[in-house]
């Protein structure tokens, strides 16, 4: 499949405490956004492991978008956007160019994958997903973490 994911070793190991992390951080789609929301142990253990490491954690615009429909009711995500390290990645001109010379290149068309790709590849990011087969046809070295 991808890249192996530091994160979800670190997550499968429940992370130490002051474990530090090499990594930069990861990027959240939005099938990673739906199961913070429905509370998956998974996703949170690698969202507390990214916090202790002081990874960044991304969230593109597009996925936000794509998933957020009641703010009010969808406190973990508010939660996650409010928290250190977490960074909402905007659609604007630098991303826009690289989104559609990623879709040129690939000849797909998905601009919410593509903005997802595009900001895992920027820092050498690990994504979490719950659509791995998309994503790694953008970029067949992603690493993934499938939830």
């Amino acid at each position: 499949m991808g890249k192996r994911s530091a994160f979800s070793e670190k997550a499968r190991d429940k992370a130490q405490p002051h474990a530090h992390s090499s990594l930069a951080g990861v990027v959240i789609d939005a099938g990673g956004l739906i199961a913070l929301e429905r509370s998956d142990r998974r996703v949170g253990l690698i969202l507390e492991a990214a916090q202790l490491s002081r990874s960044r954690v991304l969230i593109p615009a597009t996925v936000l978008a794509q998933v957020i429909r009641d703010p009010a009711r969808q406190a973990r995500i508010q939660r996650l956007l409010q928290r250190e390290g977490t960074e909402l990645v905007p659609l604007d001109g630098i991303y826009a160019q690289a989104v559609g010379l990623l879709l040129a290149k690939t000849g797909l068309s998905d601009i919410v994958d593509a903005h997802v790709v595009v900001c895992a590849q920027e820092g050498d990011f690990d994504v979490i997903t719950s659509d791995a087969r998309d994503l790694l046809r953008l970029d067949p070295l992603l690493a993934i973490v499938a939830v």
